[in-house]
């Protein structure tokens, strides 16, 4: 009987495996292969995310999510490697994320001028109604929950992403995400019922 123990053999098979091999074990269910992939091509996802994104929370936040979400990708080995999917995917992430950054900061700015451009108005019925909506704004905002308002808060009046929030708060992205998106949510319904009360 060999002393070896029984997986040593397993574990040097898989080692010695192709990616797509592994990518296959993985869409089976097999966690070993996603470890495996991820020693072999999460320095690549972790640097073209870092590149791009220029943030050390939000590269590690991106490539934690990619190698996640890999068994539900539509990775073909027929038509490329493994490394070069998630190279191209990597990067198109990171680019989707550039790009609601910035449609959030100029929300955010529109916002503050427009804000500006209220207060600075001659007319004083504009100057009723500002007031008014703005209180309606802070009735809406204090029927939310308090991390609810947090988050909202911080993204937009502060400009932070959901990585730069979820690192202040101390709780996960996908959390961050789902307090904004029931946020918005409770907001818009609060304001529709405010307005139809008018």
């Amino acid at each position: 009987m060999s002393s070896e123990p029984p997986s040593h053999a397993s574990n040097t098979s898989k080692l010695c495996q192709s990616d797509a091999e592994l990518f296959l074990l993985l869409r089976r269910g097999q966690k070993t292969a996603l470890a495996l992939l991820y020693d072999r091509h999460a320095t690549l996802v972790y640097g073209i995310a870092l590149k791009l994104l220029e943030n050390t929370q939000e590269a590690e936040d991106l490539t934690q999510d990619i190698f996640l979400t890999l068994k539900q990708c539509s990775y073909n080995s027929t038509r490329g490697s493994l490394r070069t999917y998630l190279a191209i995917l990597t990067r198109s992430r990171a680019l989707d994320l550039l790009r609601t950054r910035t449609r959030d900061r100029r929300q955010l700015r529109k916002q503050i001028r427009d804000e500006r451009a209220k207060v600075t108005s001659d007319n004083p019925m504009e100057e009723v109604f500002r007031v008014e909506r703005s209180q309606e704004v802070q009735y809406a905002l204090a029927q939310l929950s308090v991390k609810e308002q947090q988050v909202l808060k911080m993204t937009y009046y502060e400009g932070l992403s959901q990585s730069e929030i979820a690192s202040q708060l101390e709780m996960p992205v996908g959390t961050v995400k789902s307090k904004a998106r029931r946020g918005l949510l409770k907001l818009r319904q609060t304001l529709a019922d405010v307005v139809e009360k008018l």
